[in-house]
């Protein structure tokens, strides 16, 4: 199994941890690949057993605001931020005050990774870069990304699904 801090985010790396390329798409089968996950993301704490379902409910909550349309995408995300046990927080960057969001005192790991994940999310916000978060538009992928590229209209997470989505058009098109 690779690496689970593909971007460094939560937001995008909890999304991701589902993949229908495997042959087994649960990249979380177990609380010992949990913890690898909080361990790379830099969450560290303790993980129980129970934690392992209610971090896979918060992946399919922030799978959910991911798939929503632009629109009703800042809604879910606005509706979801307001259910969160969440604080906040002034922190020092660079030299200077910043608020942020933070998860309660104590918090469980979902709740943990669900207040980063939204913060992150406000964050590509802020930076501009909300149209450019998306999912992959290669069936069966559904990976989350940010369109980096200087048009903006990238639609493939990566180069293996845009070359599986190419291939199987230029197939379609030889068919007919």
């Amino acid at each position: 199994m690779g690496r689970f801090a593909q971007f460094g985010l939560v937001a995008l790396d909890l999304a991701n941890t589902w993949d229908e390329y495997l042959d087994e798409p649960e990249r979380l089968p177990d609380v010992a690949a949990l913890r690898r996950f909080c361990d790379e993301l830099g969450e560290a704490g303790a993980v129980a057993d129970d934690d392992l379902v209610a971090v896979r409910a918060v992946r399919s909550r922030l799978r959910a605001v991911l798939a929503a349309e632009t629109p009703e995408r800042a809604r879910a995300l606005a509706e979801w931020a307001a259910e969160l046990p969440a604080r906040a927080a002034v922190v020092t960057v660079g030299g200077l005050p910043e608020l942020r969001l933070a998860a309660a005192e104590n918090a469980p790991p979902a709740g943990r990774l669900a207040v980063r994940a939204v913060r992150e999310l406000l964050d590509i916000a802020g930076a501009g870069d909300w149209e450019r978060l998306r999912l992959c538009a290669a069936g069966p992928c559904r990976d989350a990304f940010v369109d980096r590229s200087r048009p903006g209209r990238r639609l493939f997470c990566s180069t293996r699904c845009a070359n599986r989505a190419h291939a199987a058009a230029s197939r379609a098109r030889h068919r007919a």
